[in-house]
């Protein structure tokens, strides 16, 4: 830690000897394998999030600071209406397409191929799936919140359900609406959670029902991040707001490099 920390330290004083000044062309949307995320005019994606691959983003739906949804395994990931993906959190789905064969209720039938396609038995397309038999998406309902830190692979998270902050949620595992994730909570791959309730631990337990105010807490949290969303919207340019940066930098006569 030491070494570390005065590597850094040592490293930022030579730039500042220096007298370059780094910008970023950081890219928050890419496009991976011909698929490239699709969102509305009032979905907001925060400059220094990375939304890649397969990914929709609904009517005014929101992927804030740092946040990651990483659809590049063949399988697409789907953020509902108002729904938001927190700071520092992470959606995706399986990580290889060898993960979804190995916990196909079909493997055994005898796989002719095995790309991110699908798979296909007996010259059929019948796709990857799970042990529950559904294919290894990632699904975020309407009105739903992912908590800071938290981690979403291949898993449904119904309408209105609040996900605090570092929780981790597995492959086929099932959150229904009308549900409240304590933070830190872990869900076990396959674990169908039901609605109306209150659940956390590692791993994860029913705390108790969910009365009609924390039902409707759960909707008005989802809509103060649509409006947070909004004003920071209006701060940023579609293009980008690297180039006003550089601008800056020249007109005070500095080098500046791309970092």
């Amino acid at each position: 830690a030491v070494v570390g920390r005065a590597l850094r330290e040592t490293g930022a004083a030579l730039k500042h000897h220096t007298g370059l000044e780094v910008f970023t062309r950081h890219r928050p949307k890419m496009a991976f394998l011909n698929h490239r995320p699709f969102q509305t005019n009032d979905t907001f994606i925060a400059p220094t999030a990375s939304v890649i691959g397969n990914v929709t983003n609904w009517d005014e739906s929101s992927v804030w600071y740092n946040a990651v949804v990483r659809a590049d395994s063949g399988f697409p990931i789907t953020i509902g209406f108002l729904s938001n993906v927190q700071e520092g959190a992470v959606v995706t789905t399986l990580s290889s397409p060898k993960d979804a064969i190995d916990s196909d209720p079909l493997k055994n039938v005898g796989h002719s191929n095995a790309t991110g396609d699908g798979v296909v038995v007996a010259g059929g397309e019948v796709g990857k799936v799970l042990e529950t038999g559904f294919p290894p998406i990632t699904h975020i309902g309407h009105y739903s919140s992912i908590g800071s830190g938290s981690v979403l692979v291949s898993c449904r998270i119904d309408d209105l359900v609040d996900v605090g902050d570092k929780c981790t949620i597995l492959e086929g595992a099932w959150v229904e609406s009308n549900v409240i994730l304590e933070p830190g909570s872990l869900v076990p791959p396959y674990t169908r959670i039901p609605s109306g309730g209150r659940w956390g631990g590692n791993p994860i337990k029913f705390l108790g029902d969910l009365g009609d105010g924390a039902k409707e807490g759960i909707k008005k949290k989802a809509e103060g991040r649509g409006v947070m969303a909004k004003e920071h919207t209006v701060e940023f340019l579609p293009v980008g707001s690297t180039y006003l940066h550089l601008e800056e930098l020249e007109k005070e006569g500095k080098t500046a490099i791309q970092g």
